[in-house]
């Protein structure tokens, strides 16, 4: 048997308080998938698969996962995080840069687990989840990624993206209501 066979569920960057640049585009996209994100998360809860959230620390180098769902939920776009607040069983990386791999003791996370393939949910397509894509791929990873549950700033560049994960780096493509956990 594999090692490294299991499955996980990375939700990227969806613990938001929208305050920032390109804020208003990215929240519209978000709106638009947030469904299929909290689908997405009760999916792999319901198949025993692992739920982990990879976040953006905002630049709040003293906090922890707790004072960053806190400083999201006060936001002024609180009601597209409360759907996707992580359980007590999910586990939380916190990031600085766009990769969820970056600095981060996520690969080691994986490892311990023994998770050989990532499938990626939240934010932004073409910035924060195909840098993520890419770093999972040279990690010989296998990649899947929920286009309906990936929020974007541009649609252009977010399909762009996705045509560039399928094709370079050889993630699967698929929606949430057909993934097979």
């Amino acid at each position: 048997m594999d090692t490294h066979s299991g499955t996980a569920l990375v939700v990227v960057d969806m613990i938001n308080t929208y305050d920032h640049p390109d804020a208003e585009l990215l929240v519209e996209s978000v709106r638009k998938v947030l469904p299929a994100v909290s689908r997405a998360i009760a999916g792999a809860r319901r198949h025993g698969v692992e739920v982990i959230y990879v976040n953006d620390n905002f630049g709040r180098w003293r906090s922890h996962h707790d004072e960053l769902v806190t400083a999201a939920l006060q936001g002024p776009h609180a009601e597209l995080v409360r759907p996707v607040v992580p359980d007590e069983d999910s586990l939380f990386v916190v990031k600085a840069r766009h990769s969820v791999f970056y600095q981060t003791p996520l690969e080691y996370l994986l490892q311990q687990h023994r998770v050989g393939h990532v499938v990626l949910c939240g934010q932004a397509t073409e910035q924060c989840v195909l840098y993520s894509a890419l770093d999972a791929h040279i990690r010989h990873l296998d990649v899947t990624v929920l286009r309906d549950a990936v929020a974007h700033i541009h649609a252009d560049l977010a399909d762009a993206a996705l045509r560039m994960m399928e094709r370079n780096m050889g993630a699967r493509l698929t929606d949430t209501d057909t993934m097979r956990w």
